[in-house]
């Protein structure tokens, strides 16, 4: 398990450069960002200022530096602190995150089961249908779709944002704020707001939490049918136990190791679907910020955003293998 902690050091450093050298494709950040606003002697000077006339590897290793102290530069669009930025959005992702793998849970695990114990039937078909839908569509046209019946016609959801503007104020007011609003939410007691943060988190949690739950539905289905053919299952079949204990009791956590260990994998799905989601619901996270920062060629930004995300990956997979070898002692790293 130790070995197992010690890669996250080489995939953040592969990660980290693979962004910074893609990044410079399209030249330095200030050129890329604000050289068309400025003069050639004002954009040398910015230039000569943040060092990015000298040589790329140069830079580079000035980059790795600064991110070892947690230093992830500056933005040079509106010129914030990244840390800051990382601090300010990502507790928005996070929580956008969390209610998905709720969703992915909910919807994928029942249903996997269901599969399971209707084999080669009607409904078999039609959830492994359902599954490839979830998978396969994309994650901006889900949303959109759901915005369109459940907000448009029905009017039952918000159309976008985290929460009412009234109520994000109180919110934002709480001492000690930790900008995870389903929280602060909780924190105050008052079920008005708790309510409408709910209501602004289902559609982006469904409309990403759908994407992995097709994952989950084919998996646990898969397991679930491996399993109920083993001889001890059998054994117990045998002694009269009913199919439906079966599955509770004797097949259904062996089937869940696979859905824990691939989770991991999901979460950098998950982080990506997050873009397009909350464009989408104009859900200020990470994702969104992301997007912006790149329709403005903010490379600096953006390499900060990607970096994180990339810690955030990997030490999510280790404590996903972590989860795994405590529920299954087989499991060994």
């Amino acid at each position: 398990m130790v070995v197992r902690f010690l890669l996250i050091i080489p995939t953040v450093f592969i990660l980290v450069t693979l962004v910074f050298f893609l990044m410079r494709v399209a030249g330095d950040p200030i050129t890329a960002s604000v050289g068309g606003r400025l003069t050639e002697a004002q954009l040398a000077e910015r230039l000569a200022a943040a060092g990015y006339d000298r040589p790329v590897i140069v830079q580079y290793g000035e980059y790795l530096g600064q991110i070892v102290t947690g230093d992830f530069g500056r933005t040079v669009t509106d010129d914030r602190e990244i840390s800051d930025i990382l601090l300010t959005y990502g507790t928005a992702t996070l929580e956008l995150v969390v209610f998905a793998l709720i969703v992915a849970f909910a919807v994928g695990v029942p249903l996997g089961m269901q599969a399971a114990a209707r084999r080669d039937r009607l409904p078999d078909a039609v959830l492994r249908v359902f599954a490839i839908l979830c998978y396969a569509t994309p994650v901006f046209f889900a949303g959109l779709l759901l915005q369109l019946v459940f907000s448009v016609w029905l009017g039952w959801f918000p159309l976008s944002g985290r929460a009412s503007p009234d109520v994000q104020l109180i919110l934002g007011r709480i001492s000690g704020s930790t900008g995870i609003n389903i929280v602060d939410s909780l924190r105050t007691g008052r079920w008005d707001l708790i309510s409408d943060v709910l209501a602004h988190v289902a559609l982006p949690a469904i409309t990403l939490g759908l994407l992995t739950a097709g994952v989950f539905l084919r998996l646990v289905r898969t397991n679930l049918i491996g399993t109920l053919g083993r001889e001890y299952v059998d054994a117990a079949r045998s002694r009269g136990v009913g199919e439906r204990r079966l599955l509770r009791k004797h097949a259904y956590k062996p089937a869940l190791i696979p859905v824990i260990t691939v989770m991991g994998l999901q979460i950098a799905l998950l982080m990506g679907g997050a873009v397009l989601t909350e464009t989408t619901f104009e859900w200020r996270g990470l994702g969104f910020t992301l997007a912006q920062y790149l329709g403005a060629r903010d490379f600096v930004a953006v390499q900060g955003i990607v970096a994180l995300l990339a810690v955030i990956v990997a030490v999510t997979n280790f404590l996903v293998d972590v989860l795994a070898a405590l529920i299954d002692p087989r499991v060994r790293y």
